[in-house]
């Protein structure tokens, strides 16, 4: 569990993980881009199901106006592959079972559902810029507009 409060203009934490196709990913791969990090609970639920399948409708806009999005979850690799394969994801899956790159940016830790409380992972998408400078942080994503948002928050910024 993390007690790291990242802010806008915070250096964007460096992090390595693996991708649904067996693909070494880092912060540093993308260096001189601007990055959609977005983090979400679970494969093949409800909401993260919106949320992928709209910035995968949305994926070449995104792409087209320079944001690389990657998706980061505590599922296995084998989870983040079927989830591609049966909503046809176009960015990068990060398996961080271990917590690692969800403890770097915050957003595991306790939740509340309907009065339970357990520790699982807040959806929080991160806009980082081109010098790995968090610009943004979306602490509330909607999950069936998250282009938007995202666009939407990068024009606020001047980007």
């Amino acid at each position: 569990m993390s007690d790291i409060i990242l802010k806008p203009g915070d250096k964007a934490p460096a992090f390595k993980g693996v991708d649904q196709n067996g693909d070494v990913i880092s912060l540093a791969d993308f260096k001189g881009q601007r990055v959609v990090l977005y983090f979400y609970p679970k494969d093949n639920t409800p909401g993260c199901t919106a949320q992928a399948c709209n910035l995968r409708d949305n994926y070449q806009t995104l792409i087209k106006q320079g944001y690389q999005v990657i998706g980061v979850s505590g599922d296995s690799v084998k989870s983040h592959k079927k989830f591609e394969e049966k909503f046809d994801l176009p960015f990068p899956l990060i398996a961080d079972e271990d917590k690692v790159i969800l403890d770097a940016y915050g957003v595991y830790g306790p939740k509340k559902f309907m009065g339970r409380s357990f520790l699982g992972i807040h959806r929080t998408t991160f806009l980082i810029d081109e010098k790995s400078i968090i610009r943004a942080i979306i602490t509330k994503p909607d999950t069936k507009n998250q282009t938007q948002q995202i666009l939407d928050t990068w024009s606020t910024l001047g980007g």
